[in-house]
């Protein structure tokens, strides 16, 4: 059934919190990146409340913000041993939800703009600071249902290498080649406000030709517990991400550089009367390897247009 918009409390927080969902960008630069130099072209812990379940129909903005440091890269090359990294980013999501029935479920599509600011100190004695467009993401076919607690999405998203790049450059803000995102999510929320949701994805990544790179499959999943009050919702979630096949290509110098981390961290959302959402979220990584290994926080709004 379609979710209403006019319900429960705790379905209207819920609904609006359910747009905190998306495959926001956050590119860590092709030095730095298992896959290529350590991260994929999903930032991992984007998922907040409600992943599962597509809003009423209508149309949608969101505004993800996120900063990430790390000073330590999960990897035994001496190039790695005083890294230090800083990530900030902006990724506007415009989203539309159809009243159109798809196999009994309602049709929905996204895009996003990301613009990020990549610091990479100490890589090998090197240092570089740039920022610009991030790649360009979207899906134009999305699908969700709702069957009482259960709710849950299915898409694929489409990332395409649009972003500032440079082969020579260590901070990079797109990473220069396409990935394909198939997606399942699942939501449970029962009456008394108690939630549990994940989201599971599989990146099928292209060749980079500039480098003659092409960055093993992932596969990844964001997570939550959560409890609604009324306006309010707090939980705990996070990711468990890990890299299934091997790096290849002339460019893989490092060999299969196969990558895997986890995090975890709390969550807190607000939604007010007009349907405006604020949400943040902190996330500890931890258990890395061949990436990254540091903290994240996510500063987001959400409104219906």
């Amino acid at each position: 059934m379609i979710l209403p918009r006019a319900s429960t409390p705790t379905m209207r927080v819920a609904s609006l919190q359910s747009l905190m969902i998306a495959s926001a960008l956050l590119a860590t630069g092709n030095a730095v990146q298992a896959t290529e130099g350590g991260g994929g072209a999903y930032a991992n812990g984007s998922e907040g409340f409600m992943t599962g379940a597509v809003p009423p129909p209508g149309n949608y903005l969101v505004s993800y913000n996120t900063f990430y440091t790390a000073d330590r890269f999960a990897h035994s090359a001496p190039v790695f041993d005083d890294f230090k990294l800083a990530v900030s980013a902006t990724v506007l999501r415009a989203i539309h939800v159809s009243d159109r029935q798809i196999l009994g479920g309602n049709w929905a599509m996204h895009a996003f703009l990301v613009y990020a600011d990549v610091n990479v100190k100490n890589l090998g004695g090197a240092h570089q600071q740039r920022e610009g467009m991030g790649d360009f993401i979207f899906d134009p076919l999305a699908i969700g249902w709702h069957a009482g607690n259960w709710h849950w999405v299915t898409g694929v998203d489409i990332y395409l290498p649009t972003g500032r790049y440079d082969s020579d450059a260590l901070a990079n803000p797109g990473r220069h080649y396409t990935t394909l995102e198939p997606l399942f999510g699942v939501t449970y929320l029962d009456p008394a406000g108690y939630e549990f949701s994940i989201k599971t994805m599989f990146d099928y990544n292209f060749e980079n030709r500039a480098t003659d790179y092409r960055s093993g499959n992932e596969l990844h999943a964001d997570f939550v517990a959560a409890r609604h009050l009324g306006a309010w919702s707090v939980g705990l979630g996070g990711y468990v991400y890990r890299q299934v096949s091997d790096d290849r290509g002339d460019g893989a110098v490092l060999g299969g550089f196969r990558g895997r981390a986890n995090a975890l961290g709390p969550q807190l959302a607000y939604t007010w009367r007009q349907g405006i959402t604020l949400a943040g979220r902190y996330q500890h990584e931890f258990d890395a390897r061949n990436r990254p290994e540091g903290d994240k926080l996510w500063i987001n709004f959400a409104l219906p247009l």
